[in-house]
């Protein structure tokens, strides 16, 4: 008779746990490293371990509109969340901007070379022939922020001939790691995480719009955790690793 009872109990008890999932982020790719110490922190507390999905915030915002099925997405920059939040997508109350980085020109590491960053400075004589590499300055937001930057400095007609379009911020950091380009445009996070970049110089905060990264749990989302680990995200524990990695983090308005 116990058997028995123990058999019907996992019989009902086993859909539940089927129905139970990790939760799926869409995470841009300059937070590879320290979402993923996010997500295992998270884990030591004996939740499900998230599933985290790193590539351009411009692809992964592509993806939501067109129905995937993610639980949250965290973008580079506020224009792609603008994006999906327009079409209905966003959970109403969970839009937090919570991380700020930086725009850096970097170099392979064993460079020696200087720029000054200022208005008008050489950048064009300094690459040569070689080239540039950037996100595409056409819808990634580093590439963005980089474009912006450059045009602002004064510089982006004289480099934009000479550009190398990375699909993300992490393939443009790995023209400069292979030495494929002799300086690149990254954010200060990517070239932390780096041993094989240098940064040269940082670009002025105002050469371009701040980089702020904003959260939210989607309409959609359909895993039980999705909210509690959106919080974890953006709580004390969670902004404290996200600095170890060298980001900026701000949470006016975190819950």
């Amino acid at each position: 008779m116990s058997r028995l009872i123990l058999s019907l109990v996992a019989a009902v008890s086993l859909p539940s746990a089927l129905l139970a999932k990790a939760p799926l982020v869409f995470a841009a790719a300059s937070l590879q490293e320290s979402l993923n110490a996010v997500a295992d922190a998270w884990a030591a507390k004996h939740h499900e371990r998230p599933t985290i999905s790193f590539a351009a915030s411009s692809a992964l915002a592509k993806q939501i509109d067109a129905g995937a099925p993610a639980d949250i997405f965290i973008s580079a920059d506020e224009p792609w969340m603008d994006d999906v939040q327009k079409n209905g997508l966003v959970a109403p109350g969970t839009r937090v901007s919570f991380l700020a980085n930086t725009l850096v020109l970097v170099a392979p590491a064993g460079s020696t070379g200087t720029i000054a960053i200022k208005p008008g400075f050489p950048l064009a004589r300094a690459l040569g022939d070689g080239k540039l590499a950037m996100a595409d300055p056409d819808s990634v937001p580093a590439g963005k922020y980089g474009k912006a930057a450059l045009t602002a400095l004064g510089v982006w007609q004289q480099v934009q001939g000479k550009v190398v379009r990375g699909d993300s911020v992490r393939a443009a950091l790995a023209f400069v790691e292979r030495g494929e380009a002799p300086y690149g445009i990254v954010y200060a996070t990517d070239a932390f995480a780096s041993k094989k970049v240098r940064i040269v110089n940082v670009f002025p905060s105002r050469s371009h719009a701040p980089i702020t990264y904003p959260i939210a749990r989607l309409s959609a989302a359909s895993s039980p955790d999705a909210e509690a680990f959106r919080r974890f995200v953006i709580s004390k524990d969670g902004r404290a690793i996200f600095r170890k990695y060298g980001f900026l983090a701000h949470f006016p308005n975190a819950n």
